[in-house]
């Protein structure tokens, strides 16, 4: 008896250490995204950036991140996950090193896409690791509560460790903080995490599919985050735009017919798979909202430093810590992941709101910092969708609906800051056209970002009402054999 404990005992905590793992991965990767954004004003004036250039250091990470995660997850279900996590960061790794010795703009474009690849390669697979890990309900929650931590608290992070390394020793500090913790966790991952054998290249990966909406995604992205330059009405861009979603289209089509597809149609007929990867692309996109325009309204409007704006969004990070890790898993079981999700959606809304009366005049503590309370909504909302999202997904197909599940988060992000950051500054135009001051200008295009941001989360509800249902109801339907068609009429089951 005493022997069989200890075996369990290590197993708990074998599982648990290579959670921590990727956690750790994946949060090297999630504050990738952000670390940038408050040393970009350095790295112009270091490196002789223009300033058309220079929003390509953001992009170039984003392009590859998000065009290629649903290439990355299928791979990860043939080679293994665990070689993919494991490439993944070696490649996130090198690529950083890259970017810190880099001493002009060519060099740290082309490094940070290659650090997007190492990125996509990594998270791809980490969501479809944990669902292997911990096949127990409970437990899962838990698991993914503490990963959803991670995603939802790095951008924070990101801020504040961007603006703190870089007014206390240079912007290179940004890139160069990742090798320790690349190493570290790429040594213990060899250690900690199990090998899988995967279905084996043999199985088929679809090299034309994966041409196609590798290409059709970047191609999405990148006109997106063009379109602020060109103008959504240009050639370039509707052009461009038409181009990307033919080649998706052209995707979906080939997916149908392929005899090894990249990813299989079949996930598609889970209300819970497509109506948590829809309703995570309206949240994500009015979340990046919140987190770009108070970090601008901080530092345009109310005169904050890099250092003292990420200090700032503090207060965003605990509330969405306390609630991951402390309370969500709870909660998820005591009333059940579709009402824990439209409970937090609900909490974004009424932040949102709040925050469209921003006034040019504000102060933090009162007109910002309980606005900060609002990502206790994101916290709740994103472990429970991601439960929702993945209790459809089957083992064999679980790293491709991770990737999906990553893919229209950052396709969602991309969008939604492109759209609203476009929008906000006609806005602001608009507004010294007609003579406001340069601070009521910019208040009033951040002030419509924050009430369209609002409208996606009301959308968002709306959708969780009508499509969302327990996982237990999904998979009686499935037990009885009922078809896509009478499932998708079936009224949703609420806990």
């Amino acid at each position: 008896m005493n022997r069989m404990s200890r075996t369990v005992g290590s197993t708990d905590r074998s599982r648990w250490s290579a959670l921590a793992v990727l956690c750790a991965g994946v949060l090297m990767v999630v504050l990738d995204g952000t670390i940038v954004t408050v040393a970009l004003p350095a790295i112009q004036s270091d490196l002789g950036f223009s300033q058309s250039g220079l929003a390509w250091v953001v992009n170039a990470y984003g392009i590859a991140f998000g065009g290629l995660l649903l290439l990355a997850g299928r791979l990860g279900d043939l080679i293994g996950r665990r070689r993919m996590f494991i490439g993944g960061m070696i490649v996130f790794t090198v690529a950083s090193l890259l970017c810190g010795v880099a001493t002009g703009p060519e060099l740290l474009i082309a490094a940070r896409f290659l650090q997007g690849i190492g990125g996509a390669m990594s998270s791809a697979v980490a969501i479809g690791m944990i669902v292997t890990l911990f096949p127990d309900p409970k437990e899962r929650a838990k698991a993914i509560g503490a990963f959803s931590f991670v995603g939802a608290a790095g951008a924070s992070i990101g801020l504040v460790l961007g603006g703190v390394l870089t007014e206390a020793f240079n912007w290179h500090w940004i890139f160069v903080v990742n090798l320790p913790i690349g190493v570290a966790a790429t040594a213990l991952a060899f250690r900690l995490l199990v090998a899988d054998r995967g279905l084996g290249l043999e199985a088929g990966a679809d090299l034309w599919g994966a041409l196609m909406i590798t290409s059709g995604l970047m191609l999405l992205v990148y006109t997106i985050v063009e379109a602020d330059s060109y103008g959504w009405a240009s050639a370039h861009t509707l052009g461009l735009g038409a181009l990307s979603l033919l080649l998706i289209a052209a995707f979906v089509g080939r997916q149908a017919k392929a005899r090894t597809p990249l990813l299989p149609l079949r996930v598609f007929r889970s209300r819970q798979v497509s109506g948590a990867n829809a309703i995570q692309m309206l949240m994500v996109g009015a979340l990046f909202a919140f987190q770009l325009m108070i970090a601008l309204y901080l530092q345009h409007v109310l005169g904050y430093g890099a250092a003292k704006t990420g200090f700032a969004m503090v207060p965003s990070a605990i509330v969405i810590g306390i609630i991951t890790l402390g309370y969500s898993a709870r909660i998820n079981a005591r009333f059940g992941e579709r009402n824990v999700v439209i409970a937090g959606l609900g909490l974004l809304l009424l932040g949102l709101l709040f925050l469209a009366r921003v006034p040019a005049d504000g102060h933090y503590f009162t007109d910002v910092l309980p606005a900060m309370l609002m990502p206790a909504g994101f916290g709740l909302a994103i472990p429970a969708l991601t439960t929702l999202g993945m209790s459809g997904a089957t083992a064999e197909d679980a790293g491709a609906v991770g990737g999906l599940f990553n893919t229209t988060q950052q396709v969602g992000g991309a969008l939604g800051l492109a759209v609203l950051n476009t929008l906000s500054s006609a806005k602001a135009d608009t507004l010294l056209a007609e003579g406001r001051s340069g601070a009521e200008a910019l208040t009033g295009g951040y002030s419509l970002a924050f009430g369209i941001g609002a409208g996606l989360i009301a959308a968002a509800i709306v959708l969780t009402l009508l499509v969302l249902r327990s996982p237990r109801r999904e998979s009686v339907l499935v037990a009885e054999g009922e078809s896509a068609e009478t499932a998708a009429r079936t009224e949703p089951v609420v806990h």
